[in-house]
C-alpha cells in the first residue's frame, strides 16, 4: 500500500467511525475467502459493511472520534462490521459467528459507548429499527381500533332495542 492509499484509508475509516451507529470488531483468523465473500453479501443485504482493518491504520483512524476507545481491540487479524442502525452490524456479525467458530467477536462501540463481546451480543438480541415502529405502529392502532368498537357498541345496543319494541308493537 503506497502512502497516499494509507492516507485514504485513514480519512474512510475515519469517516466511518464516526457517522456509524455502530461498529463490531472481530478476528476472522481461519475463515476462508468464500466464507468471508459470504459474511460481506450478507453483511451488505442487511445494509452495513465489513472491511478488513489494517491495525495500525485504524488506530490512526480511531483517533478524535467518539470510539477512539476501542484501541486495544486491533491486534492480530481483524476485521470491522459496521452500519448506520446501531442494531445491524451486531446481528448479523452474531448470526454468522453462531454458524463459523473462527470469527471471534472482540468488541465494539456504539457512539461513545464501548462495548465488549458481551455487549456486542446483548445488543445483537435488540429488535431492529424496523421492527420497533412496527412494534410501535400496532400499539397505536389498537387503542383506535377498540375506540371503534366500543363508540360503535351503543349505537348496535340501540338498534336491537328499537327492533325490539318493533316486534313487541307488532305482536300486541
Amino acid at each position: 500500500m503506497e502512502r497516499a492509499e494509507k492516507r485514504e484509508f485513514v480519512t474512510e475509516l475515519n469517516e466511518v467511525f464516526k457517522a456509524s451507529g455502530s461498529v463490531v470488531v472481530a478476528h476472522y483468523a481461519g475463515v476462508t475467502v468464500a466464507q468471508m465473500n459470504d459474511f460481506r453479501s450478507k453483511m451488505r443485504a442487511a445494509g452495513g459493511t465489513v472491511k478488513v482493518a489494517k491495525n495500525r491504520l485504524a488506530k490512526i483512524a480511531l483517533q478524535g472520534t467518539q470510539s477512539e476507545t476501542m484501541t486495544d481491540l486491533f491486534k492480530g487479524q481483524t476485521l470491522i462490521a459496521y452500519a448506520a442502525d446501531p442494531i445491524t452490524a451486531p446481528k448479523v456479525v452474531m448470526d454468522y459467528a453462531k454458524t463459523n467458530d473462527k470469527l471471534v467477536i472482540l468488541g465494539g462501540s456504539m457512539g461513545s459507548t464501548a462495548l465488549n463481546a458481551d455487549g456486542v451480543k446483548s445488543l445483537a438480541t435488540l429488535p431492529s429499527l424496523d421492527e420497533l415502529r412496527a412494534k410501535l405502529l400496532g400499539m397505536i392502532q389498537t387503542p383506535a381500533t377498540r375506540i371503534a368498537g366500543v363508540v360503535q357498541a351503543p349505537a348496535g345496543q340501540l338498534a336491537r332495542v328499537f327492533a325490539a319494541y318493533a316486534k313487541k308493537d307488532e305482536a300486541a
